[in-house]
């Protein structure tokens, strides 16, 4: 039986006693890392902003399997936050629907969730009306026309079926229960309201695809309404995903459980957590990148260079050579080598040990 099925459904409850300690500790390291983002000044904070949203893009879809294109990401999010980048590389319309629907959740916290913006970002994810190969209902609850909605792994003949979500004759009923409890009840924490939020929004499943999506993004919006900011920074998606077995592990024995959602509150915080302390990560690389900027001032840098060097602090993977500089510069070869040999002079860029064909270059880290 799953948990939909029971009598009871849905009167969620918890053990306040258990989930304090754990909720106090989210709480108190959520003040001080804004206290820590808020002292670095608007543009550290902007580029702390990009890296996060970036980064909750990213991995809120890779937990569910699809890979996006990392600079697509951040060249859409810097356009809409209208951040200065450089080059912003061209974006295809799936990836900006899914940065407009992450970026709705969060900037625009304080407008109420309701079905018609629910049905909007759907729309967002899907901007084809498919899900990959396959037709799906888009902007509008799912109808079970091809059967019920199960979370199911395994290959074809040996499927497992993790979950099977409520029926759809169900869902205008379901999505109202949800949709009233999360503008009007403010009995709870808004922290609280997150980790309900999302475990309730996935059990329902409303939707053909994208639930997983959603239900992050709602969770991320009840997370701003907490700190009463959009900014962003720190991931709950990037840390779900680290944590992805977890994560499905305690969905599934949860949604075969009770009411009593006390297991999955305290995953959910303590999962928070530990996103909130990842974000001095965040915090180390915009520092580190903000003392580069500084320590070379007074060099003059062409618009090829900046962007170059932007690419290696934003953590460039693999080496630098000739022709990657070509191709990330969109320039021939002959301008890239001049391009790194003034680098090189200005102590910007160090050749690395080997040479030859393979001869590559790495920041300098200057006196």
């Amino acid at each position: 039986m799953y948990i939909h099925e029971l009598k009871d459904w849905p009167m969620f409850h918890w053990s306040a006693e258990t989930i304090a300690e754990p909720l106090a500790s989210v709480r108190h390291r959520q003040g001080r890392l804004i206290g820590h983002m808020e002292a670095l000044g608007f543009n550290l904070q902007q580029e702390a902003v990009l890296k996060t949203l970036t980064a909750d893009v990213l991995k809120s879809s890779e937990i569910e399997g699809e890979m996006l294109d990392a600079d697509q990401v951040r060249s859409s999010i810097a356009r809409r936050l209208g951040m200065d980048i450089g080059a912003l590389k061209p974006t295809d319309r799936h990836v900006e629907g899914i940065v407009e629907m992450m970026l709705d959740a969060t900037r625009h916290y304080n407008q109420p969730l309701t079905a018609e913006r629910l049905f909007a970002w759907h729309a967002s994810l899907f901007p084809t009306g498919r899900s990959g190969m396959t037709a799906i209902k888009v902007g509008a609850w799912r109808d079970d026309s091809t059967g019920p909605m199960q979370v199911v792994s395994g290959p074809i003949g040996k499927e497992r079926v993790h979950y099977e979500a409520p029926k759809a004759d169900r869902l205008d009923r379901d999505m109202k229960s949800f949709l009233d409890w999360f503008e009007g009840d403010k009995s709870n924490d808004q922290v609280l309201n997150a980790g309900l939020a999302h475990l309730w929004f996935v059990t329902i499943h409303p939707f053909d695809d994208g639930n997983g999506r959603i239900a992050r993004a709602i969770a991320d919006l009840a997370l701003a309404r907490s700190e009463h900011s959009p900014q962003r920074f720190y991931s709950m998606s990037a840390q779900i995903r680290q944590e992805r077995n977890d994560y499905y592990d305690i969905l599934e024995r949860t949604q075969k459980a009770s009411v009593d959602v006390t297991s999955w509150m305290e995953w959910f915080l303590a999962c928070l957590g530990r996103a909130i302390d990842g974000a001095q990560e965040t915090l180390s690389a915009v520092l580190e990148k903000a003392r580069f900027w500084d320590r070379i001032t007074d060099v003059k840098l062409n618009d090829r260079q900046w962007l170059v060097i932007n690419r290696l602090l934003d953590g460039f993977e693999g080496k630098l050579t000739t022709s990657k500089y070509a191709i990330l510069a969109k320039c021939s070869q002959d301008t890239a080598h001049r391009d790194i040999q003034d680098l090189i002079q200005h102590r910007v860029l160090v050749q690395n040990p080997g040479g030859g064909r393979s001869t590559s270059y790495s920041l300098a880290h200057l006196q």
